[in-house]
């Protein structure tokens, strides 16, 4: 009896060192997805593009008070596409409208970060940093809004060569919840 026990005792531990190993040697799939070189993954944003900018005047509450701006952005690349810069220039009920954002991407961490320069501020703001997955690009960064820490998550989607989809939704509880606080819809200037 005990001799029986014994072996599976050592068959069981014969075959988690089997699985182990064979889990060491092949790596996870994830890893694959993790590794791969995204330097590349902005490069349907470059030129000009016309946008129609739909921006929530208070993104944190239930109120569907909205201005609407239309104008265009125009995407450069840098350093031969690991990098861009965007100049955007819109016009809505409160006037002319301008910003930039710099992108870069960081080939250790396989992530691309975004800081925007608003003219009114005339300064970089805190950076969103993330990554491409599935066609679509999600960036997240900590902010604050009417004095109150927030999270801004930023989206590219619906990517075609002729168009995509902009969105920035904030969250003012950790990322539990997320509401939307700006659209654009980019189509490519003719």
């Amino acid at each position: 009896m005990a001799t029986r026990h014994l072996g599976a005792q050592v068959l069981s531990a014969l075959t988690t060192l089997a699985l182990a190993t064979s889990a060491a040697a092949d790596p996870a799939p994830t890893q694959a997805a993790i590794t791969r070189d995204g330097a590349h993954d902005f490069d349907f944003d470059f030129g000009v593009w016309k946008t129609a900018i739909t921006r929530r005047v208070h993104p944190l509450s239930d109120s569907a008070e909205a201005i609407h701006l239309n104008g265009t952005v125009t995407v450069r690349k840098i350093w031969g596409g690991k990098g861009s810069w965007e100049e955007i220039e819109a016009d809505g009920p409160n006037g002319h409208w301008e910003g930039m954002s710099l992108f870069l991407y960081d080939p250790a961490a396989h992530q691309w970060s975004q800081s925007f320069i608003g003219s009114a501020q005339g300064a970089f703001g805190g950076g969103m940093i993330g990554a491409f997955q599935d066609g679509k690009a999600e960036l997240i960064s900590s902010d604050t809004l009417d004095g109150r820490a927030i999270l801004v998550r930023g989206a590219w989607s619906q990517i075609t060569p002729i168009s995509h989809t902009y969105e920035e939704d904030y969250s003012g509880d950790g990322g539990k919840t997320w509401k939307l606080s700006f659209i654009a819809k980019l189509t490519k200037a003719s």
